[in-house]
């Protein structure tokens, strides 16, 4: 990769990580629901894996996990220790587990973004819908993944500081899933197509969609892997 390319390469990532600071700031990123949160910071994370590849989503997953847990820390409420190790609410401390939590889930978000893309958009005509079930997949792994290891890491504490036994806390967060997990996949469903098909042309022209390993050609529409 040339120079003018690398450096086209870190604009727009950074053209993402400000999208992912400017959603926290304006509280648009995380909308609050109970003790946890309908978020939309997904969205930037999975649309930089399906333009830019694996490592650019995994990148910018961890930019999602830094603000869950900076957040956690400076603005915390009662179920802040499962996302941050420096948070104590009733007693109860975040630890290593809580960076495991903040940090794992999003990483693998873009990581999966960015495989599962291409796998889909190789095999699949419309680029938009591969994109579309692309999201959609990535977004309930991630949400299953975050609830599955907080029950599995916090589970009495968390069912605690919720006020609901801990025997009953897999069906509550079951009803998380079905509810604020569902909503955040429609909208990535809906979301990413549309940006795809808007920022494809810009990428096309910095040369990300000519890269075999890193992004997707989509020269003859049906959105294949270019050679």
């Amino acid at each position: 990769m040339d120079r003018k390319k690398r450096t086209q390469r870190l604009a727009l990532m950074a053209f993402f990580v400000a999208i992912e600071v400017i959603m926290v700031v304006t509280s648009i990123g995380y909308i609050p629901i109970g003790p946890l949160s309908i978020t939309t910071m997904h969205v930037p994370v999975i649309l930089a894996g399906v333009l830019m590849g694996k490592k650019e989503g995994a990148i910018l997953g961890f930019v999602f996990g830094m603000t869950s847990l900076l957040r956690a820390t400076f603005v915390p409420g009662i179920t802040s220790f499962v996302f941050s190790p420096f948070i104590t609410v009733g007693g109860v401390h975040g630890n290593g587990f809580s960076v495991l939590i903040a940090l794992g889930p999003r990483i693998l978000l873009g990581y999966l973004a960015g495989v599962l893309s291409r796998l889909l958009v190789s095999k699949m005509k419309s680029t938009a819908l591969a994109c579309g079930i692309t999201a959609g997949i990535c977004t309930l792994v991630h949400t299953f993944l975050v609830l599955g290891m907080i029950d599995l890491f916090f589970g009495v504490s968390y069912a605690q500081a919720i006020g609901v036994a801990r025997e009953t806390l897999e069906k509550v967060l079951m009803g998380v899933v079905l509810s604020n997990g569902l909503l955040e996949a429609a909208f990535a469903m809906i979301a990413i197509p549309a940006l795809t098909r808007a920022l494809r042309p810009i990428c096309e022209r910095m040369g990300f969609y000519k890269e075999k390993d890193n992004a997707i050609s989509a020269g003859d529409g049906r959105g294949e892997y270019a050679h």
